[in-house]
């Protein structure tokens, strides 16, 4: 074959010696052109299909992963809805979710509302055991709850009167429900049937501040946690007031409704829950009874309630943590069983002479921050003045409490002590009034947290009349 009829495209050597141009031509071409002699088209197709067969086997994997999640069983909660939260001390209902109490012993309820069946609750309640109730208040009885995954509630029995229908009492629970706030205790959820509205609530686990400044064989509650119930209870009023909207009057704030968890956080209850019941007779004369002791003077001669009536009881509750004694203790002399009115001269000369040692709690033994003491006397005179007016608003209270909140002036441009005139006998007899109409009902004050106290004993109206207006 003539050198001319090599392939085209054939590599040609340069002259050589002679050998190497006599040697037989090679009948296979160089691995070189075999590579070139494929299509550019054909090896651009095969890397193309390559990572087209990439890309689908990531697909499936993704799928079968995706699928097996979804074939895992649900978390068994019926009619759970995330409720977002917000803030670490203040949890509106948008802005995320909501941060745990600082108490990391205690349960987190926060940002969930379910509803209950009856059925369900007396499960949860073991019946509705005697056994089970914890605390027992004008609104009904609460009992001690365990969930299907350990987690404890308290689960509070309504009595059911000429109160509202299903649909209102489902959109004031709704209100209640989106609360979160860490010094309010939450509301898990609610049961609303024809003959019965409940309210399950988280379980608090320290008992009441009631108990631990009242209880007997007790030890005594030292002064740095005092002040910081009295700054977290006033937080958690302030967000009712100021931060909530429709804003919340509480109605009923006592020592007994002032919950504690295990570092002593206070954890304010029962807010809104009067609304629910909307019986106005009852609401005379079980709530007064409930709250005798700590009632404005509006609310005794008119029966009217605003948020200055919260504040004249957080006033009360104030000067529990100051003296120690109950807001009404027949076992004092004669003419200084109501709390308010044997402190309302001594707060008075405490600030003018810059010594509180008649208005501490003598078990104290002068153990406390002087100018803690002072903030606190301050608060406590300011809220309990007789003009509505003239009190503060709950949201100056906590700041000037509050180390951190700086100095906030409670005088409204009045002297304490000199408000308005007011006829002390007059505000007596109103609440005498407002006793006898409450004069058959059984109030003790105990709810939701542990109670050292049993079923309420045999005896009369009066008799449990009276304990329940000792504050026991």
């Amino acid at each position: 074959m003539p050198a001319s009829g090599r392939p085209p495209g054939s590599w040609q050597s340069p002259p050589g010696p002679a050998v190497a141009r006599a040697s037989p031509p090679s009948l296979a071409p160089p691995a070189r052109a075999l590579g070139e002699n494929l299509p550019i088209g054909v090896i651009v197709g095969v890397a193309v299909a390559g990572f087209l067969m990439a890309l689908a086997s990531l697909f499936i994997v993704a799928c079968l992963s995706d699928r097996g999640k979804k074939q895992r069983p649900p978390m068994r909660k019926r009619g759970t809805m995330v409720v977002p939260a917000g803030a670490p001390d203040s949890y509106p209902p948008s802005n995320g979710p909501a941060a745990s109490p600082s108490d990391t012993n205690s349960y987190e309820f926060t940002g969930y509302k379910s509803c209950f069946t009856y059925d369900e609750l007396v499960g949860i309640t073991g019946g509705f055991s005697a056994q089970n109730v914890i605390g027992e208040g004008g609104f009904g009885k609460v009992y001690m709850g365990s969930l299907g995954d350990g987690r404890r509630v308290a689960v509070k029995q309504l009595k059911v009167g000429g109160g509202q229908g299903e649909k209102e009492f489902r959109a004031e629970v709704d209100i209640i429900s989106r609360i979160h706030h860490r010094h309010l205790v939450t509301l898990v959820g609610y049961c609303v049937t024809e003959n019965h509205r409940l309210l399950v609530y988280e379980f608090v686990s320290n008992d009441t501040l009631e108990h631990h400044l009242h209880g007997e064989g007790l030890p005594v509650m030292d002064w740095p946690k005092r002040m910081k119930i009295a700054i977290g209870s006033a937080r958690g009023l302030t967000y009712l007031h100021e931060d909530c909207h429709p804003r919340i009057i509480h109605r009923d704030i006592k020592s007994a409704n002032i919950l504690l968890d295990k570092a002593f956080e206070a954890k304010v209850a029962d807010f809104g829950v009067a609304k629910l019941t909307n019986d106005s007779m009852t609401h005379v004369s079980t709530r007064v009874m409930g709250t005798f002791g700590y009632m404005a003077p509006e609310y005794a001669s008119s029966g009217k309630l605003t948020d200055r009536s919260d504040v004249f009881s957080f006033g009360v509750v104030l000067l529990e943590l100051i003296t120690g004694r109950k807001p009404v203790d027949s076992s004092q002399p004669l003419g200084e069983e109501s709390l308010v009115e044997w402190a309302r001269p001594l707060l008075v000369d405490a600030l003018e002479t810059d010594d509180f040692r008649e208005i501490a709690d003598p078990s104290l033994e002068c153990r406390y921050s002087k100018i803690e003491m002072r903030r606190m006397v301050e608060a406590a005179a300011a809220c309990i003045r007789h003009s509505v007016t003239k009190r503060p608003r709950m949201v100056q209270v906590w700041r000037s409490l509050d180390v951190d909140g700086g100095s906030t002036d409670l005088t409204n441009g009045v002297k304490l002590g000199h408000s308005t005139a007011y006829d002390s006998g007059q505000y007596s007899a109103d609440i005498e009034l407002f006793r006898r109409m409450g004069f058959e009902d059984d109030l003790d004050t105990a709810e939701y947290g542990l109670s050292d106290e049993g079923e309420p004993g045999p005896g009369s109206g009066r008799q449990r009349q009276q304990r329940t207006a000792a504050g026991r």
